[in-house]
């Protein structure tokens, strides 16, 4: 574990090329669109807002790095994800480690996943599977295009808008607000400048379930993302990318609603929290540090902005992490009790379980990819399952000199990734998802390893 350095802020900086591309990639009406097991419908029947695609391309020190964001849910099937992913790495020639695509988790979006083809408005799925697929490439080529000369730097900030949503009700655990918890309501902000120091684009990493919307809403929407992006926007000209964090227990007070402005509210919230943290952040090559004491009629300690070298090194890695999955019941059984029940909202519950099953197929134990790329001094640790905070929160607390974001539901989707302690209780994240008891804290202790020989390579 790092000791947090006294004398001076978290310096988290980077120099090289930066290139950044936006689509628009709104599904057409009629999609079949059912994300709630509650929902009376099937296909969404308007726009609240466009759902869009950010691209930001990065090459310094013979490496480059794409980061793809989408406001789209989650992967339903693994063939979807893996097929677009795989092509775009082909088409692109980059290694498996130098592409991120990650997901916002919008619970008001499409549904992408082919084996939905049979369901009202499922015949527009494979189409817009492919419309994803070419407006990646899209954007992944005008980012490479339009490589320019600049710096990064990140902040961190706080933001009350996630709350933790396992609450207890007469001893039955129900998704809600949960007054009692205490939430992770750490915010990491991003800032990318051009040689002249022009702002170029601003990055949100936030841990909170895009939950607002549900299942009586009938809109496609980015939920609150889409209203923190354009409160970040108006005010500072340039785009937001936004980041889904380790959020697996966290969403908004105000949920599962109908009326869009709740929903505008809770992006207002966190984007004024963006903007918040940006006044106070300084360029990519100061950092705020102790200058010297200062005899007043007290002892000061007297800081001021210091020059700092621009970290150039970009490294993306990719490791492996072994976790045990639970004994899971046969892809036939599931099929079958599917095929059998007449409840409309179990029947959701089960096509869902039926697809994460098919996705594990016969395995006893699941490799977890885990992306970790290092921008200079920062560090982004991306995997594709709905972490609980502790996991940011755990390793972040290793790594005080250094700014860390966490990206959830990136590249692939599977399941929930719980503490232990909740495995002995009737809790939605612990039944649905298809790791055993102890996954979450293998996955944080296994990062930790990878993290530090991450910055131990570069000494």
């Amino acid at each position: 574990m790092e000791a947090k350095n006294a004398l001076q802020d978290v310096n988290s900086n980077f120099g090289g090329q930066f290139g950044l591309a936006m689509r628009d990639i709104t599904p057409p009406i009629g999609i079949y669109s059912r994300n709630w097991g509650a929902s009376s419908f099937d296909q969404a029947v308007a726009v609240h807002q466009p759902l869009l695609m950010h691209c930001l391309c990065m090459v310094s020190s013979g490496n480059r790095t794409v980061l793809l964001t989408a406001d789209l849910g989650w992967w339903k099937n693994a063939d979807d994800e893996r097929k677009i992913r795989l092509s775009l790495l082909k088409y692109f020639q980059l290694e498996e480690s130098q592409l991120i695509f990650a997901l916002s988790h919008t619970h008001a979006g499409p549904s992408i996943c082919s084996t939905d083809v049979n369901l009202p408005g499922g015949d527009l799925i494979p189409a817009y599977l492919e419309f994803i697929q070419n407006k990646a490439i899209e954007c992944i080529e005008e980012g490479f295009s339009k490589l320019f000369e600049g710096s990064m730097s990140w902040s961190y900030g706080v933001c009350d808008l996630a709350c933790n949503r396992d609450l207890s009700v007469d001893g039955d655990y129900l998704i809600g607000f949960n007054p009692l918890g205490r939430p992770d309501d750490t915010l990491l902000v991003g800032q990318i400048r051009n040689d002249k120091g022009e702002l170029q684009a601003v990055l949100c990493n936030y841990a909170c379930h895009p939950t607002s919307f549900a299942y009586e809403n009938d809109l496609i929407s980015a939920d609150y993302v889409g209203e923190m992006r354009n409160t970040v926007e108006r005010e500072v000209g340039v785009p937001c990318l936004f980041m889904q964090g380790a959020s697996g227990d966290l969403a908004p007070k105000k949920q599962y609603v109908k009326e869009p402005a709740y929903v505008e509210a809770n992006g207002r919230q966190l984007g004024y929290a963006v903007l918040s943290t940006l006044t106070q952040m300084g360029m990519a090559g100061e950092n705020w540090a102790f200058d010297r004491p200062l005899i007043s009629g007290a002892p000061l300690a007297c800081w001021k902005e210091k020059e700092v070298p621009l970290n150039r090194n970009l490294k993306p890695r990719l490791i492996n992490i072994e976790v045990p999955y639970k004994k899971l019941p046969s892809l036939e059984s599931i099929l079958e009790e599917y095929e059998a029940c007449t409840d409309r909202v179990l029947k959701d519950r089960l096509w869902r379980k039926y697809n994460t099953r098919k996705s594990i197929g016969d395995k006893q134990q699941a490799s977890i990819p885990v992306w970790l790329w290092k921008w200079g001094n920062a560090i982004i640790v991306a995997q594709a399952n709905e972490a609980y905070s502790l996991f940011q929160k755990a390793v972040r607390e290793c790594f005080p000199n250094h700014c860390i974001a966490f990206v959830n539901i990136a590249n692939g989707y599977v399941g929930y990734l719980a503490p232990k302690d909740l495995y002995d209780k009737d809790i939605y994240a612990v039944w649905q998802s298809p790791y055993a008891k102890g996954s979450l804290e293998i996955l944080i202790e296994e990062t930790k390893i990878g993290i530090t020989k991450l910055l131990k390579d570069e000494a």
